[in-house]
């Protein structure tokens, strides 16, 4: 008897999620599921039960590694303005074709869940607070630095940082130019430097 070769959760995560981000929840068949994780619909059922629970599996490790990225800005050395500024710049200039320069998925998630799929609306929600709460954790170290004064509110400052980081990264993801994109991260980036006492 011939045994199914053994697959790699984190390596089959890994496609399903560039899969979902590329085509969204409803676009994404599961014939498409099978020629991006390699694998059979049986051997995608027996691991992760449905399409819909791969799917939450998917955006949590969306979300768990957009929380990282914002968590280590927060614990890098030197001054947290700075990283926030740059964080910004650096969306900007990745490749075209990388997907962290597209619209977020949680986002996506967010706007595309129907009626019937309140969970994942709620799931993307949820985690977007959970991302915001990490920005503000960020402004309220930045704060505890002396980089912002008392009177400057780190919850309505991560409000607009990741009302921005949305913004940049639709207009990416509708095809703005290069220079334009840049341009437009530059002056966001300058907004969040110019919250320093003089």
């Amino acid at each position: 008897m011939i045994r199914a070769r053994p697959y790699d959760r984190d390596v089959a995560l890994d496609a399903a999620l560039s899969l979902f981000w590329r085509k969204g929840y409803h676009a994404t068949s599961l014939k498409d599921l099978e020629g991006a994780l390699q694998m059979k619909p049986g051997s995608i059922y027996a691991a992760f039960d449905s399409k819909h629970a791969l799917y939450l599996s998917v955006l949590e490790r969306y979300f768990l590694r957009s929380r990282g990225e914002l968590k280590a800005l927060r614990e890098r050395p030197g001054p947290i303005l700075q990283g926030l500024a740059d964080h910004l710049r650096a969306v900007a200039r990745r490749e075209a074709d990388d997907p962290a320069r597209s619209a977020c998925m949680l986002v996506r998630t967010m706007l595309d869940a129907t009626a019937g799929e309140a969970e994942l609306g709620a799931r993307a929600r949820g985690y977007l607070d959970a991302i915001r709460a990490e920005i503000e954790a960020a402004f309220r170290k930045a704060q505890e630095n002396g980089e912002l004064t008392k009177a400057q509110d780190p919850a309505r400052l991560a409000q607009r940082y990741q009302s921005n980081m949305t913004a940049l990264r639709i207009e990416a993801h509708r095809g703005l130019d290069d220079a334009a994109l840049i341009a437009l991260a530059e002056e966001m980036a300058q907004e969040v430097e110019a919250l320093r006492p003089n």
